[in-house]
């Protein structure tokens, strides 16, 4: 059975790392990835499942990740080095059919598969976030029966989509309606991702929304904002020509390139444009809150200067590098973490927080204080599933590669945004 393995390696992690961090490296990520990281094509045996409530899976679309490409070129935080089990097939963006009978999903199913790897998978007892459905904050992802791993694709035992096989569990397990194609279902976990990044915090409505980065998140932000929320503008930082095109089409009110941000914010949202003798510009004044996306530092620098005081951050891209935290004190600012999604319907104030008003905090900042989320999360995989069918989604995945041609689907990936594409696959049908 065919698989991409990646297995540990400090020598090789360290090269692509310190190569990637200088200029000429972060252009030549892909290519560092490719032929430095620890990633090879392996033949593995088929896997054997653990126990009863799992399946195999044989993946038939598993997108490439930011996390994944974080990991490939060296700038994944070493904080998550603990949570991981190696060696282990990445692949968490997942289409796949299920090799297996299990209750109420017969053999031959189409699924995603939500990737984290919570107590009911682990067999033990739940935590305090697995009994009230936020299984993005299980307390347990290193214990039980599986080995570490805080998600499937980072987990030894249950492989992952950038391989022929697979397991799962079934509670991570939605299926796929006929009428949703491939292509699109592959999109259904960031999707969620991204649905629960927006019900991260309370919105009021009418806020001003900022997406920073406009890449698979930060375009499927802007999705989510308007299918979810009663947010009011939407403006969208983009690089490239073809993301502010979907951006617009996905709801965005206005399109800026980095280079202009500060100043078209400024025209929008009002305030005064400030110039510190080192480093960029930032404003008094802005958006009412912001969605780092790109999962860099220059990302999050940006999100941080370009919100008003009392505003909120919510760190949707998985944060890499070093960032000058002074607005977070001087402008009181909210910082967030989002991480994957929450699964099951939790009833308000069920995780031990206070009841905050779906309008907004106290302080007229419209924002909750973290763990005071709205508690309606039921289903977020299938919001993303439903909304998945209803958006303008057709080409997102415009690029799939067989498991052989793993060194070209990686270096596009890290070119996508320059080379036209929002998401890169594997089909590891493919010869």
């Amino acid at each position: 059975m065919l698989a991409l393995e990646y297995r540990r390696s400090p020598a090789r992690f360290l090269t692509v790392r310190g190569a990637s961090s200088t200029r000429f490296g972060a252009r030549m990520s892909g290519a560092l990835a490719t032929n430095v990281a620890p990633l090879r094509l392996v033949n593995h045996a088929e896997p054997a499942r653990p126990a009863t409530g799992w399946t195999r899976l044989k993946p038939l679309l598993s997108g490439i990740c930011g996390s994944d490409l974080s990991l490939l070129t060296g700038r994944s935080s070493p904080y998550l080095g603990a949570l991981v089990s190696m060696p282990f097939v990445p692949g968490h963006e997942v289409v796949a059919e299920t090799l297996d009978d299990l209750p109420g999903l017969a053999r031959g199913t189409r699924v995603v598969v939500d990737p984290v790897l919570s107590c009911v998978a682990r067999a033990v007892p739940p935590c305090r976030w697995c009994q009230v459905g936020r299984h993005s904050r299980c307390d347990r992802i290193t214990g039980g029966r599986l080995a570490a791993g805080l998600q499937t694709g980072f987990c030894t035992d249950t492989g992952g989509g950038w391989s022929r096989r697979m397991l799962a569990h079934a509670s991570q397990l939605h299926p796929v309606p006929d009428g949703l194609d491939d292509h699109r279902a592959v999109l259904t976990e960031p999707l969620a991702c991204a649905i629960h990044s927006v019900r991260r915090v309370a919105i009021p409505d009418g806020a001003a929304a900022l997406v920073v980065g406009a890449g698979t998140v930060g375009l499927l932000t802007v999705l989510a904002l308007r299918a979810a929320t009663r947010v009011g503008p939407i403006y969208v930082i983009a690089k490239h020509g073809h993301q502010r095109e979907r951006a617009r089409a996905l709801g965005a009110t206005e399109v800026f390139e980095p280079s202009r941000a500060a100043r078209a914010l400024r025209r929008a949202c009002g305030g005064t444009l400030e110039h510190p003798v080192l480093g960029p510009e930032f404003l008094l004044g802005g958006a009412d809150l912001a969605y780092e996306c790109s999962g860099a530092a220059s990302g999050l620098d940006t999100a941080l200067r370009l919100v008003r005081a009392g505003g909120t951050v919510v760190l949707s891209g998985m944060p890499s590098g070093r960032v000058d935290l002074t607005p977070v004190w001087f402008r009181e600012l909210r910082l967030v973490g989002s991480y994957a999604s929450d699964g099951r319907g939790v009833p308000e104030g069920a995780d031990g927080a206070s009841t905050a008003d779906a309008a907004g905090a106290a302080d007229g900042s419209g924002v909750a204080e973290p763990g005071d989320e709205p508690a309606d999360r039921a289903g977020q995989f299938a919001e993303a599933l439903t909304l998945a069918a209803a958006a303008p989604l057709d080409g997102y995945v415009n690029a799939v590669y067989s498991l052989s041609r793993w060194r070209e689907a990686i270096g596009h990936a890290a070119r996508a945004g320059e080379l036209g594409t929002i998401k890169v696959a594997f089909d590891p049908r493919r010869n």
